[in-house]
């Protein structure tokens, strides 16, 4: 694979361009031990009018109740229709992934708190109240982070040099603690794009890209294009299949796939322009018929019937009730 020739097209298909950072997205709220300065205990507190301007991932821990966002200003939550966002950490996540004890994720942390950036890979138990430090804190910001939603199976894109990882996809077992090279032998994509794991098998491995989707079945050693050479904005796994948006005829798509039997359909999506294509996909594993897609312009909406109705949860960042 020509590394360099690969890096030069790491756009990400607008997903970086959501991902981007934000120079006045950061608040400064509390500081612990700062003079002057008074901290706040950490609440989940109702979020009485909300906008958000950047979503950098969705999902669903399975330590809580609800779909969350992680955007510019930290984590908000949607529990049955009513917003909730935390009252301090308030940070920017990105590469953010749902598993089953919390959430993981990079980025960087809001000024005045006792966290400093890059936050490397880092995990939450408790709602972003206090975060673990897994691995490269204060060395590198992962823009794209995939783990199964059970066990310990973790990936990251590493676009640049730092130790122990190559540049490209890289893969650990054990949260973080050993890294290895995805050799991603068959590869033929032009570019890098958002990565899924198998919410059971962290082996399991797939990745949107330009053209297509790739499916890897050995932690991406090898790995092989699963769908027609389509531009595919995000995917995520629903079960043992894929769950996956393309462009197709300047049409926004919404479609399952089985990669190991081919068979695909298509599930009933709200009208999206052409320019506004979606950047995140959830499914929530303990519940599969509870699905979430979010769009470039921060639309965020969210279907509890497999998809066969959809609730508007935000439009153009904003909650539609306000």
């Amino acid at each position: 694979m020509k590394r360099k020739a690969l890096f030069s097209f790491l756009t990400i298909i607008l997903i970086v361009a959501a991902g981007c950072s934000n120079k006045n997205g950061q608040e400064t709220r509390t500081s612990k031990g700062n003079k002057g300065q008074t901290s706040i205990p950490y609440e989940i507190v109702e979020a009485k009018s909300l906008k958000v301007s950047r979503i950098f991932g969705i999902g669903y821990p399975g330590n809580d109740q609800g779909l969350y966002i992680a955007s510019n200003s930290g984590i908000k939550i949607n529990r049955a229709g009513k917003w909730l966002e935390s009252n301090a950490n308030r940070h920017q996540y990105m590469g953010f992934q749902a598993v089953e004890s919390g959430f993981l994720a990079s980025g960087k942390p809001e000024k005045g708190t006792e966290y400093k950036g890059p936050l490397g890979i880092v995990k939450s138990n408790d709602k972003g109240k206090s975060l673990e430090k897994l691995a490269f804190y204060e060395k590198a910001n992962f823009h794209f982070i995939a783990a199964g939603f059970y066990g310990t199976s973790l990936y990251v894109i590493n676009e640049k040099p730092v130790e122990p990882l190559s540049l490209g996809v890289n893969y650990s077992p054990d949260n973080g603690k050993s890294w290895r090279e995805s050799t991603l032998n068959g590869f033929k994509a032009d570019s890098f794009g958002m990565m899924a794991v198998h919410p059971k098998n962290g082996n399991v491995l797939a990745m949107a890209t330009r053209s297509g989707i790739y499916y890897s079945s050995d932690s991406g050693d090898s790995i092989k294009l699963v769908t027609e050479p389509l531009m595919i904005t995000a995917v995520t796994f629903l079960g043992d299949s894929l769950l996956y948006s393309s462009v197709e005829n300047e049409k926004i798509m919404l479609k399952t796939l089985n990669p190991v039997t081919g068979k695909q359909t298509t599930l009933n999506l709200p009208f999206l322009d052409y320019d506004n294509p979606i950047t995140y996909l959830a499914v929530n594993p303990k519940n599969q018929k509870q699905m979430a897609f979010s769009t470039y312009k921060n639309d965020l909406n969210e279907t509890t019937d497999g998809g066969n109705k959809w609730v508007s949860l935000l439009l153009n960042g904003k909650n539609e009730r306000d």
